[in-house]
């Protein structure tokens, strides 16, 4: 095949994927906002089983990286910091660093691990067994019983998780600030605070609820087009976790441009 058409066939491919996602994503927004008022309940004895597994479960794991993460900022930006005389920005830096990037980004990878694999992985299985097509005898709509609730819980539990992980990280920071940069927590909290604005944090809450779309689409899409055989299951739940990670940055990559770019001028 000449390379112009491997390009172009790869390109309609990925169009089509991206396609299937956002009609996934139509589906359950659909089902968790605009079908309640027809008359077809929420499943919310499911969607609060799913926020415990994807929010608070999560936040042991969440709580020690992003305070790892926080750790390390200080501790490389403290290399040039102190080169410069101004170590005492430590404090802005790690702030800043987490709230906008670094608490979105890392927290959506761990969710990807914990959470998205899940999302495939379970409806591979059930696509395996046949019980997809069990749902879809029974006229219940596969997007309504199984992908609305893991939606509706992935958009109250990822913003949730940002700003713990944002905490943490700053706490993180605030470690090194009082051992070895001269701050107490007191006055390191307050140099934090005096750094961020509100567009630092809504903008990384945005973040954080896009990707917890691309997670919950790419999870369940995954599982959906899941083969016959148990060892189709593990390449669904594999493609999912590589995907959404690569959707996530590329998302990330996008919204962090929009941000820039309408930025106010100061």
């Amino acid at each position: 095949m000449p390379l112009t058409e491997s390009i172009g066939v790869a390109t309609v491919d990925g169009l089509a994927y991206v396609g299937s996602l956002a009609r996934l994503t139509g589906g359950a927004a659909r089902a968790v906002f605009v079908d309640p008022f027809r008359g077809r309940k929420i499943r919310w004895s499911r969607s609060i089983h799913q926020a415990m597994a994807v929010g608070v479960e999560a936040l042991p794991i969440v709580s020690l990286i992003a305070f790892f993460v926080g750790l390390i900022l200080a501790l490389q930006g403290a290399y040039e910091l102190r080169n410069l005389g101004a170590l005492q920005l430590v404090a802005s830096a790690v702030a800043i660093s987490m709230t906008r990037e670094l608490g979105p980004l890392m927290t959506a990878i761990m969710v990807i691990g914990r959470s998205g694999s899940a999302f495939a992985a379970e409806i591979g299985t059930m696509k395996v067994n046949e019980e997809i097509d069990a749902l879809e005898t029974m006229a219940l709509e596969p997007v309504h019983f199984l992908v609305a609730p893991k939606f509706l819980a992935m958009i109250l539990m990822m913003p949730c998780l940002t700003t713990w992980a944002d905490f943490m990280g700053v706490l993180g920071g605030g470690l090194f600030g009082v051992t070895n940069a001269g701050f107490t927590w007191g006055t390191y909290m307050h140099a934090t605070l005096d750094a961020l604005v509100q567009r630092d944090i809504w903008t990384g809450l945005i973040k954080s609820l896009m990707f917890g779309l691309v997670i919950t689409a790419v999870g369940c899409q995954e599982g959906f087009k899941t083969g016959l055989g148990s060892e189709q299951v593990g390449r669904s739940t594999t493609s999912a976790v590589v995907k959404s990670i690569f959707l996530v940055i590329a998302v990330d990559l996008v919204f962090t441009a929009i941000f820039y770019f309408t930025a106010p001028q100061t």
